[in-house]
């Protein structure tokens, strides 16, 4: 029996990752908008009624389960540059790979807000003929960043004057 091959892992593929500053970047700004609602629930809880420990137990829970999650989803982020095309995969539960022809590209952004900035990250945005493409690599490091950008774009121009 011929073994499977896994259509999220193509042979031959040398993976590169994201930084794990990521997880931070995206741990950060859940820890805020559910610790609050926890906090607010434990001084209603302990003040008011005891009912008010499900208000904080909620927001808690998903709070624990977004520090056990996102670090997995971090690690399951990669990308790898082929001859021809880029490929990009997330998702550790519900998977997904993009591969990106290089003379689909139209251009290719570098975005990084306030948060990642602090946290030395940068975001490659590639935009293409198509609009349903999601191709986005978060969490690389700025001169990474600026390296895949410029790359990309050559390869992307030299493949359009192929044309």
């Amino acid at each position: 029996m011929a073994s499977m091959t896994s259509p999220f892992e193509p042979h031959d593929v040398t993976w590169n990752s994201v930084s794990p500053r990521l997880v931070t970047a995206r741990l950060v700004p859940g820890t805020i908008s559910l610790g609050i609602p926890a906090v607010a629930g434990i001084v209603l809880a302990v003040t008011v009624s005891p009912w008010f420990w499900i208000l904080a137990g909620v927001p808690a829970f998903f709070l624990l389960w977004s520090i056990l999650l996102v670090p997995r989803q971090v690690r399951a982020i990669g990308y790898a540059e082929r001859d021809d095309d880029l490929l990009i995969r997330k998702g550790v539960m519900f998977r997904s790979m993009v591969v990106v022809p290089y003379g689909r590209m139209q251009y290719v952004d570098v975005e990084a807000g306030p948060l990642d900035r602090r946290l030395g990250l940068a975001k490659v945005q590639l935009h293409t003929a198509s609009v349903g493409t999601d191709a986005q690599i978060p969490g690389l490091p700025p001169d990474e960043a600026a390296r895949l950008r410029d790359r990309l774009a050559s390869r992307g121009e030299a493949r359009l004057a192929g044309l």
